[in-house]
């Protein structure tokens, strides 16, 4: 009983709830006894919270015995990214210096789950800030993907999609700013939403491009969360009222594909992919085309992907570098060669790279989507690589040399990002050794609700997200 039920999607554990099959008592003992097992092999977390979760859990079922009226996610145990701050709970940001920080408030997505009563497992691992491709820190050291321990989970969300993948709790809180929840749920087998700027806000938000969303095993839970959490707040300038569309009932639309227009780009212009990931996206775009939908290659322009990463975020890597390093704290390597690449660039190309640079991002996406309902890419080049470093190992990738894989990863999640677009990755097949690859969704502007849709019903056709890792 106890393997079925850490499996339980939260969709379904809410309707065991409420058919008092089962208690958040019974899933939540269930859930940390995997944890206990699973976490040695993956590092997945930094601090757990298990006695708290036991309280919610008794505090849950007395509140399910009554009777009462309760939202969809309540009772469900989650985890949450290290990143978001958890009032009493500790937040260490993946930092050494911050190993024993404690906030006295909670994150705003993570303030919205809390109302809806779910019950917090713990906290999941980052790298320092979030400013590493791969989950890799002097705190916690490294995060494995759960198909092969000793692989890379990508990053920054590494830790919470590795989690979900586990079976440590159905659905993660995570982040993404260019690739941060989609680069992990790839590599780890997850489905991850980047929602379009502004559906999730973020307290004094300065970033566009960033945003809170939800890591989960099925496109339906994610939606569950990304609707809970959803909607316009006074403190992030970015924000937007709520969608008018559920993304649930998207997540729930019914039938095949039949009538989906796919465009489908291999590399988005990047040029480097792996030989597996190739011959599975061609498969995986094969299994649209037989579930109805009409499917059509495309091709897009864009700006080199590391090269605009360091026009567009170089400064802040250095202010980063020049703070940690005035309070005494040891850099990455990583994160020290971008900070000393910045110095080389100018002020003109910063403007250039934030004035024109995204709106050129965003019209060349408009422009492949033309006639379409959904664009479709691989989610990551590679599949999962061996641990090496901040940066991850060098290797030729189709006979090409390559920039360090723990940058390239992130070379087709960076650009819908930059565009503002929603985004989701789902596992799209396993390579010849038995690593998953991810499909990303990107849709237009706004239109989240019909990149779940999409999403939902390819994954129903294809049932990648049945398998789990046998760790």
């Amino acid at each position: 009983m106890s393997e079925e039920l850490f499996w339980k999607s939260a969709r379904e554990l809410g309707e065991l709830y409420r058919a008092r099959q089962v208690s958040p008592v019974e899933v939540v003992e269930a859930v940390l006894e995997r944890l206990e097992s699973v976490n040695p092999k993956i590092n997945a977390m930094v601090t757990v919270t298990a006695d708290q979760a036991r309280e919610q859990a008794k505090a849950a079922e007395e509140r399910l015995r009554s009777g009462e009226d309760l939202p969809p996610l309540f009772g469900v145990p989650m985890t949450v990214k290290d990143l978001a701050e958890t009032a009493g709970v500790r937040t260490t940001y993946g930092c050494a210096a911050f190993a024993d920080y404690v906030p006295e408030e909670d994150a705003i997505g993570w303030a919205r789950l809390k109302e809806q009563g779910v019950i917090l497992l713990g906290k999941t691992t980052t790298p320092e800030f979030g400013l590493l491709g791969v989950t890799e820190s002097k705190l916690t050291g490294s995060t494995s993907t759960p198909w092969r321990p000793g692989y890379n989970a990508g990053g920054s969300s590494g830790g919470a999609a590795a989690a979900v993948v586990a079976g440590v709790g159905p659905v993660a809180w995570g982040s993404d700013g260019g690739g941060s929840i989609r680069v992990p749920s790839s590599l780890c087998g997850a489905v991850g939403i980047k929602p379009s700027i502004g559906r999730i806000p973020t307290a004094d938000n300065t970033d566009g491009d960033s945003t809170d969303g939800p890591i989960a095993r099925t496109v339906l839970d994610a939606a569950m969360v990304f609707e809970a959490t959803a909607g316009h707040h006074p403190s992030d300038r970015f924000s937007v009222p709520r969608d008018t569309r559920s993304y649930v009932e998207a997540a729930l639309t019914p039938g095949d594909l039949t009538g989906v227009r796919v465009a489908a780009c291999y590399d988005l212009g990047q040029k480097v992919l792996d030989p597996d990931v190739r011959r599975l996206f061609t498969q995986a775009l094969d299994d649209m085309r037989a579930a109805g939908a009409t499917v059509e290659e495309v091709g897009i322009e864009l700006p080199d992907t590391m090269l605009f990463f360091d026009h567009l975020n170089g400064y802040e890597y250095l202010e980063f570098a020049e703070e940690m390093r005035a309070g005494g704290v040891e850099l990455w390597p990583m994160i020290a060669e971008v900070a000393e690449r910045a110095k080389s660039v100018t002020g003109r190309q910063v403007s250039a790279a934030f004035r024109r640079g995204k709106t050129e991002i965003y019209n060349a996406f408009a422009a492949a989507m033309t006639g379409a309902d959904v664009l479709v890419t691989p989610t990551t080049p590679v599949p999962a690589f061996p641990h090496d470093g901040a940066a991850g190992p060098t290797r030729l990738v189709d006979g090409q040399e390559v920039p360090p894989l723990g940058l390239l990863i992130h070379s087709m999640t960076e650009p819908p990002s930059h565009a503002g677009l929603p985004a989701i990755s789902v596992p799209g097949g396993f390579d010849a050794d038995g690593l998953p690859i991810g499909l990303q969704f990107i849709g237009r502007l706004w239109a989240d609700a019909d990149v779940i849709s999409v999403a939902a019903r390819y994954q129903r056709a294809t049932g990648w997200h049945t398998r789990h890792p046998a760790l």
